[in-house]
């Protein structure tokens, strides 16, 4: 037993209002410069949706992520060392800026200098990389509260397997939003696509992060990472992506989008898990119940022990098993990766979306007080279960109505509890004990509770050190609307680094 520490998250689609404050103060904080206008680490997207890129999800197009071979054996899905030696000049697998959004500002200046007139003056739209007019045709949430659903939603990949039983009318369609940022895998694609080794994995917390030094701009992180969480700084030419604030988590502070969330919807804490169960889980026939195998119980004194064996200190030892991460996805089981068919163990988990299970529950003829009736609804909700098991549980209906069935518990129970009406039936399988422990959790939790982050400490400062020091801030250009684009950063000129 290899044990090791990660950083996770889970997201509670139930409470996500898409208001996208943690889409614009990670921006402002990370990316609001030059270069990467079109980046966004942090993005709020529409489901059903074609998210952003562009149709992100079709593997079959952009080829990332992990397939098992006819040996059983883990690879790229991208193709291994000869395809990509083939194909670093070229890649064929690398989304476009149209398959983004071209960044855009506007013609301000004409409201400041138009004379005196009848008509109003307008700002009409600018690219902000060329200077020149444009239309705006699409952007980071296009599909936002449901916008041009009847043309744009039907070229979401994970509707292809359902067929007629989703119906864009209106007054029919449930939508909810998806969070979503680098997911910082235990089997991370794009640290084994890398050619040049400029992507890695922490040791100390798990974070996957890039080393800009190191960089040499050959874009098969972007191909490789199935999420499409990598960009291209198109200034510098190198690859730059959510480094989950680490600066932040080092001083025992949550993320800036996490600190952020209006709907607090994020939870953020300590999973300790065994090194060696990883390429098993990877490589299982179901992964995604397989990744559980690969978390250890940090209450059991064989795990604390090979813990303090492995240099992880008793307080992050404590951190774990405080964790609101491992409460939500080990002990209820109600957090789900974000398609584990990608085989990269992702560790931004979600709970999927509930509501409007009262209403379904109205429109059925049941009764919202009625435990039965408030069960059977959740597999006639308006989003089919089949289309949050393709998000959440690779195609694995009953693991996600398992999910359902535990949150509907707890709504159930709660709401005996208020009305002193006795409720001794727990058919989700929780005490009533633990559904109460599981509300405070979910719906009341304060900060502390939420944001359970060990500090760094002195001992490891060098090797975090060596982390910062390939920070993509470091290298910050400015090109004034409409100016020229310089080919390459300045400091690609030095020796050693392509001209």
């Amino acid at each position: 037993m290899r044990v090791r520490a990660q950083i996770a998250m889970v997201m509670n689609l139930d409470k996500c209002i898409g208001c996208s404050t943690c889409s614009v103060t990670c921006k402002q904080t990370w990316t609001n410069r030059d270069g990467v206008e079109y980046a966004w680490f942090n993005n709020v997207e529409t489901k059903p949706g074609i998210g952003y890129p562009l149709r992100w999800e079709d593997q079959a197009q952009w080829k990332g992520g992990w397939v098992v071979d006819s040996n059983g054996r883990l690879r790229l899905r991208g193709g291994g060392k000869l395809r990509k030696a083939v194909t670093i000049f070229a890649n064929p697998d690398l989304p476009a800026l149209d398959d983004y959004y071209e960044p855009v500002t506007y013609d301000f200046d004409t409201l400041l200098s138009a004379p005196a007139g009848d008509r109003m003056p307008v700002a009409r739209p600018v690219s902000a990389i060329s200077g020149r007019p444009m239309k705006v045709t699409s952007g980071p949430n296009w599909d936002d509260d449901l916008g041009g659903a009847y043309v744009l939603a039907a070229n979401d990949p994970n509707l292809s397997a359902l067929g007629e039983q989703v119906m864009f009318s209106f007054e029919q369609a449930f939508m909810f939003h998806l969070p979503r940022l680098c997911e910082h895998c235990l089997n991370p694609a794009c640290v084994a696509a890398c050619p040049s080794g400029a992507i890695s994995k922490r040791v100390s917390d798990g974070i996957v992060t890039i080393d800009q030094d190191a960089c040499r701009g050959w874009r098969m992180c972007v191909s490789a990472c199935p999420y499409k969480k990598i960009y291209t700084n198109r200034l510098t030419g190198n690859a730059e992506k959510c480094m989950f604030c680490f600066p932040r988590l080092e001083e025992g502070l949550p993320t800036v989008c996490s600190e952020t969330c209006v709907g607090r919807i994020r939870y953020i804490g300590l999973m300790l898990y065994d090194l060696d169960r990883v390429a098993a889980a990877a490589a299982a026939d179901h992964p995604a119940t397989a990744q559980y195998d690969c978390f250890l119980d940090p209450f059991d004194p064989a795990v604390i022990e090979a813990a303090k064996a492995a240099d992880i200190a008793e307080d992050w030892i404590r951190a774990a098993q405080r964790s609101p991460v491992w409460a939500l996805a080990m002990k209820y089981r109600v957090a789900l990766p974000l398609h584990p068919e990608y085989r990269t163990l992702p560790m931004v988990w979600y709970i999927p979306p509930l509501s409007p299970v009262l209403d379904a529950t109205s429109a059925l003829g049941g009764d919202n007080s009625r435990t039965g009736d408030v069960f059977h609804a959740v597999s006639r909700l308006r989003i089919p279960l089949e289309y949050l098991a393709e998000l959440f549980a690779d195609g694995d209906v009953a693991l996600v109505a398992g999910v359902l069935m535990k949150l509907a518990a707890v709504r159930s129970h709660m709401r005996a509890v208020s009305t002193a009406t006795p409720d001794d039936s727990h058919p989700a399988g929780l005490t009533g004990a633990e559904l109460e422990d599981l509300y405070r959790l979910l719906a009341v939790a304060k900060i502390k509770d939420r944001f359970v982050i060990p500090k760094a400490h002195r001992e490891d400062a060098a090797e975090l050190a060596a982390w910062t020091s390939g920070c993509s801030l470091g290298s910050t250009v400015s090109v004034p609307i409409g100016g020229k684009v310089p080919v390459a950063h300045p400091r690609f000129t030095r020796a050693g680094r392509r001209p």
